[in-house]
């Protein structure tokens, strides 16, 4: 019998009615403006806060997906966790990950590939609340179909360990996704500050630092990775929710990146 893991931020973080989900990510996709960067899609960095606020950010890398047809064979997803303390990064057994608008399919070969990986575990209890990945999916969904993924929450890992996952798992027809906000809670100017630094050293495919992002383990696995295998990194949009819907004393940063071939 398959396993699902319901939504559990549907209402919440996003609208729990299909056709209201549909039009909201549709919505977001529409008004993005598509910086195609140069070179072949490899990865992105997304945000994963409510839609309403860091929705519009996210759309400006799910933008580019359309694009690339059937290119794309799966996607590795990797978010950090935020409810259950993890040791290591957490894979499922759940065969999908449902959303008002279906299910997404769990890779299970990719799973399997990831289990023999040092420092992953199998913990449910770690994707049952978990909102950093569910965030994503409809935006998944509504870009790249019924295509399946190996959804990963990251918790207490090194950066050695989430790019022992990478180098694995991030092979030819595979698209890495990785979820994260960026500066938390500080007034705006300081955001802006804060979140440009960080920007400029994900181009320059150099580690972030301690407190400017929820996602830091996980973006630092993927620079590390990147700059071995030559990528290219491209700011496609730097907000934070004083820009979107929220007031400018207290913000958090968003940002959308693109990893692509040199060439």
């Amino acid at each position: 019998m398959n396993t699902i893991r319901p939504p559990a931020v549907a209402g919440m973080f996003y609208p729990k009615e299909a056709d209201e989900l549909r039009t909201t990510v549709r919505g977001f996709l529409a008004a993005a403006a598509v910086r195609r960067p140069d070179g072949e899609l490899r990865a992105l960095i997304v945000p994963h806060a409510g839609y309403v606020y860091s929705g519009p950010v996210a759309a400006w890398g799910y933008a580019l997906l359309p694009a690339l047809g059937g290119e794309v064979g799966r996607v590795l997803l990797l978010g950090p966790a935020h409810h259950v303390p993890v040791r290591g990064l957490a894979v499922t057994t759940a065969d999908g990950f449902a959303t008002p608008l279906g299910v997404v399919p769990v890779d299970g070969d990719g799973v399997a590939q990831a289990r023999d990986v040092a420092g992953v575990v199998v913990s449910d209890e770690a994707h049952e609340p978990e909102h950093s990945l569910e965030v994503q999916l409809p935006f998944l969904q509504e870009t790249l179909g019924d295509v399946g993924m190996v959804p990963l929450v990251v918790g207490l890992a090194s950066e050695d360990e989430v790019a022992a996952v990478l180098d694995v798992l991030w092979t030819a027809g595979t698209l890495v996704v990785v979820s994260s906000d960026l500066s938390h809670y500080h007034d705006y100017g300081t955001a802006v500050r804060r979140d440009a630094a960080t920007a400029s050293a994900i181009e320059a495919l150099r580690p972030v630092g301690t407190g400017d992002a929820c996602g830091r383990l996980p973006i630092n696995g993927l620079l590390r990775v990147a700059a071995r295998r030559g990528l290219r990194a491209t700011t496609l949009d730097l907000r934070n929710s004083g820009d979107t819907a929220g007031p400018k004393d207290r913000v958090v940063g968003y940002g959308a990146f693109a990893f692509t071939t040199a060439g």
